[in-house]
């Protein structure tokens, strides 16, 4: 496997302002188109007919609106077997969010303005289904939940597991990471129209775990060249050459995964699926911006917070130089042996006892 020498930590402010400017068009995409929520989170209804020959998406969107005054969402779906009869027939589906309850008169309304739009295309209806506003906005609820759980558990698992690496610091900036792949996969929403659905929860939560599996091999292989590199080594060496010696495979899963996702997008364009297309889109977008967070995120981010630790200690340790010093000058410096011989006072020599003199024995 080939190893590349790229410095990513050096470059890191190019893929910084990548990132900051993708995010800027998305925010200016979302300020002019707004932010569509599907009646599964809204709650509304859902009208379905059946056709044949060819519409435009746009004048069935006027037909309806103009019929009802409301505002209407409209996919069509060519070649579709039905179930019971086994029949192949196209439908479109019109999606009417609000909390107005769509009447028999509103549903001949709509019928007429089909058939009026198109006189040749032979509109049936099929059904019709309501959604309750509460509990749309209960199921938006609990999937803004899920994901956040999700998020909650992949970085204490982070954490534990790469412990010795500075887990939490690792865990934090993994999940920074995952944050900026799921803001591109809602502004892929913003951009191409199409509105907030249960797709977008799929489509994310997939996301977090291919992203994250990628993430994990990095800091992985972080750890064993912690291990094999030092102590010493600096972490910009340890992460770039991390991420070098794991570049192709990244590459390599990234690239295949789209390739497959890119096969069920054109299937899904060719047959007009739009529940098909509607995830496998931002499911690409969400695999390269996955594989690019990854990489030129997560890594050169994790250096920064080290290196900000490490100089935040030295900056301590100095300053308790600092301090130590003056009272080390106030106090002076040590006596040697000599000077504080010379400085003690003499002690006075101990007297001497005279001799004992020994007396001369009497005699007797």
């Amino acid at each position: 496997m080939k190893t590349y020498h790229i410095r990513f930590y050096e470059n890191r402010w190019i893929y910084y302002c990548i990132s900051l400017a993708v995010v800027l068009v998305g925010l200016i995409c979302n300020v002019i188109f707004g932010t569509r929520l599907d009646i599964q989170f809204t709650g509304g209804a859902v009208l379905s007919y059946s056709y044949s020959g060819e519409i435009e998406t746009q004048k069935v969107e006027r037909a309806v609106e103009s019929s009802l005054g409301r505002d209407a969402s409209v996919s069509v779906n060519k070649n579709v077997r039905s179930a019971e009869s086994g029949q192949v027939s196209n439908n479109v589906t019109i999606s009417l969010a609000g909390t107005n309850s769509i009447t028999p008169a509103d549903q001949t309304a709509v019928l007429k303005a089909l058939n009026k739009a198109y006189p040749n295309e032979k509109f049936e209806s099929l059904k019709m289904d309501s959604v309750n506003p509460s509990m749309g906005q209960s199921f938006f609820l609990k999937c803004i939940v899920a994901v956040l759980i999700a998020f909650l558990l992949l970085n204490l698992y982070i954490a534990a597991r790469f412990r010795k690496i500075g887990g939490m610091a690792a865990g934090f900036f993994a999940i920074f990471a995952l944050l900026h792949d799921v803001a591109m996969v809602y502004f892929t929403f913003i951009i191409f129209r199409m509105p907030l659905d249960d797709n977008f929860i799929a489509v994310v939560l997939t996301i977090l775990g291919y992203s994250l599996n990628d993430t994990i091999v990095i800091y992985d292989r972080i750890r064993e060249n912690r291990r094999l590199m030092g102590p010493k080594t600096p972490y910009r060496v340890l992460v770039n050459t991390s991420i070098n010696q794991t570049f192709t495979r990244s590459i390599n899963t990234a690239i295949c995964t789209f390739l497959a996702i890119a096969t069920v997008f054109v299937v899904g364009s060719v047959y007009q699926l739009n529940s098909v297309v509607a995830f496998a889109l931002p499911m690409m977008v969400g695999v390269v911006t996955g594989c690019y967070s990854t990489v030129c995120i997560a890594g050169p981010l994790y250096v920064t917070w080290e290196n900000h630790k490490l100089k935040k200690k030295s900056l301590a340790d100095a300053g308790q130089a600092r301090l130590a010093a003056p009272a080390k000058a106030a106090a002076g410096p040590a006596p040697s042996s000599q000077e504080a011989g010379a400085s003690a006072p003499a002690r006075p020599a101990p007297k001497k006892s005279a001799p004992r003199k020994k007396g001369k024995k009497r005699k007797r």
